[in-house]
C-alpha cells in the first residue's frame, strides 16, 4: 500500500459506490455534490491525492499547479475534455474514465427515440397534454426495414447497432478508424455516402476540430427528405440553427438531441435553444447515461482503476499514460517513477539501486513521446532512499513508494 494516508475528493454527485470501494481500502474520501469552480478548487484540492469528477468541473493547468500532491484524476463519465490531459501527464497525473459502462444506457435511449421519432410520439403526446387529439397514421412508419447510419462505431455505436438489427433495421457505419463490423453491419467509406442512405442518422463521436460542426447546412441537405437525426454524443457536433431551419423546411422529418453547445450546470427555470417547439423534436437534457445501472456501473470502474492505480501503479486504463500494469510481489517493495523521456534515465535508476545494494525483482518501463513511466520491484527495505535519490534526478517528475 501506499507510503502515506490516502485522501480522495469526489464532486458532483458521484455515484455512491465509487466512495464504498474507495473507503473499503482505507481511503479517506470526502463528497460534494457540487461542480468545483478555479477558486474553490483552490481550498478543496489541499492535500488532495485522488480527485473524481463528472463532467461539470474544469481541470485547467493552473488547477493542477495548484494541486502538488495529486496523484490521480478520475473523470466519471466518457469523456475527458474537461481536464487538460496534456498537463496532466506532464504532472505525473495519470487520468482515467469510464469508457465502457453507460454504453447499453445511450444506445437503449437511441433506440427509444428511433421508434417515437417515426411514430411521432412525442409530438402527439404533447398535444394531448394540451388539450388537442390528433390522431393519424399519416408520415408515420416502422422502424422495420428502414436504414440506420450510425457516424462513430465505437463502443455505443456497435452496441446500438446490435440493438438496432434486432429490431430488423439495415445498419451502416462511419468511423475514421477502420471498425471491425459488428452482425451484418457495414461501414461507407464516407460520411457523405452515409448520410445520403440513412432514414436515420446517429451521432457518436468524440469532441474534436474534426468533430466541431460535422453537420453543418450543406451536409444536412445531403440527408434523405424526410429522414432524422438523432445526437448523443457531443453538443458541437451538429449545427442548432441549421438543423432548426432544415426542420422547419420540413427537409428532415424529425430530431432527437440529447447534447448542446452550452449546458446549464444544474437546473434552471428556462432553457433556450433554437430547436424548441418545432413539431416531432425530441429534446433531452443529456440524460444518455443517466439511469441508475450507468452511474453505478461508472462508479465502480472508475474507482477501482483509481484504486488500482493508487494501490499498485497500474496505468493500464488511463487515457494520457504509458500503460504498465505490474502485478505486485510478495515481500517486495516498489518504486514508481514517471520521468521526463529523454535519453539515460533508466540507466540512471537502476544505477541508484545497485548503489543501494538492491537487487531488481521486477520492472517495467513504458513511454511516450512526453514521459517514462517506470515500476520497479526491489529485494530490500530501502526504497525510502531510492525514491529520494530518484526525486532528485533533473527528469523526474514524481516519485512514490509502495511497501
Amino acid at each position: 500500500m501506499p507510503e502515506f494516508p490516502i485522501k480522495a475528493l469526489l464532486l458532483e454527485n458521484i455515484h455512491p459506490v465509487a466512495e464504498e470501494i474507495l473507503r473499503a481500502q482505507s481511503i479517506d474520501v470526502k463528497c460534494l455534490s457540487k461542480a468545483g469552480s478555479k477558486e474553490s478548487l483552490k481550498e478543496e484540492l489541499k492535500g488532495v491525492h485522488v480527485l473524481g469528477i463528472r463532467s461539470k468541473t474544469q481541470i485547467t493547468k493552473e488547477v493542477l499547479d495548484l494541486a502538488p500532491e495529486l496523484l490521480v484524476v478520475g473523470c466519471f463519465c466518457i469523456g475527458t475534455n474537461q481536464v487538460d490531459i496534456s498537463a496532466a501527464r506532464l504532472k505525473g497525473c495519470p487520468v482515467f474514465n469510464a469508457p465502457y459502462a453507460n454504453t447499453r444506457s445511450v444506445a437503449e435511449l437511441v433506440v427509444a427515440e428511433i421508434v417515437m421519432l417515426s411514430r411521432k410520439v412525442a409530438h402527439r403526446s404533447a398535444l394531448l397534454h394540451q388539450g388537442r387529439w390528433e390522431k393519424s397514421a399519416s408520415a408515420c412508419f416502422e422502424v422495420r426495414g428502414k436504414t440506420l447510419g450510425i457516424v462513430g462505431y465505437g463502443h455505443i455505436g456497435s452496441q446500438l447497432g446490435i440493438l438496432a438489427e434486432d429490431l430488423g433495421m439495415r445498419v451502416f457505419y462511419y468511423d475514421i478508424a477502420a471498425k471491425m463490423p459488428i452482425g451484418n453491419c457495414r461501414p461507407t467509406e464516407t460520411l457523405e455516402e452515409l448520410l445520403k442512405l440513412s432514414d436515420f442518422v446517429s451521432f457518436h463521436v468524440p469532441e474534436t476540430e474534426s468533430t466541431k460542426n460535422m453537420i453543418s447546412h450543406d451536409r444536412l441537405k445531403l440527408m434523405k427528405k424526410g429522414s432524422y437525426l438523432l445526437n448523443a454524443s457531443r453538443g458541437s457536433v451538429v449545427d442548432l440553427e441549421a438543423l432548426a431551419n432544415a426542420l422547419k423546411s420540413r427537409h428532415l422529418e424529425g430530431a432527437a438531441i440529447d447534447v448542446f453547445p452550452e449546458e446549464p450546470e444544474g437546473s434552471v427555470s428556462e432553457f433556450k435553444n433554437p430547436l424548441q417547439n418545432i413539431p416531432n423534436v425530441i429534446l433531452t437534457p443529456h440524460i444518455g447515461g443517466s439511469t441508475e445501472e450507468a452511474q453505478k456501473n461508472i462508479g465502480v470502474e472508475v474507482a477501482t482503476s483509481l484504486l488500482q492505480f493508487v494501490a499498485n501503479g497500474s496505468s493500464s486504463m488511463a487515457v494520457n499514460f504509458p500503460k504498465v500494469d505490474l502485478p505486485i510481489q510478495s515481500d517486495c517493495h516498489r518504486v514508481l517513477n514517471v520521468h521526463k523521456n529523454v535519453p539515460g534515465v533508466l540507466a540512471e535508476i537502476t544505477g541508484i539501486i545497485s548503489e543501494v545494494g538492491a537487487n531488481i525483482e521486477s520492472q517495467y518501463l513504458a513511454t511516450d513521446p512526453a514521459i517514462g513511466y517506470l515500476i520497479v520491484d526491489l529485494d530490500k527495505a530501502v526504497s525510502a532512499e531510492v525514491k529520494n535519490r530518484v526525486s532528485a534526478l533533473p527528469a523526474s517528475i514524481k516519485t512514490r513508494i509502495l511497501f
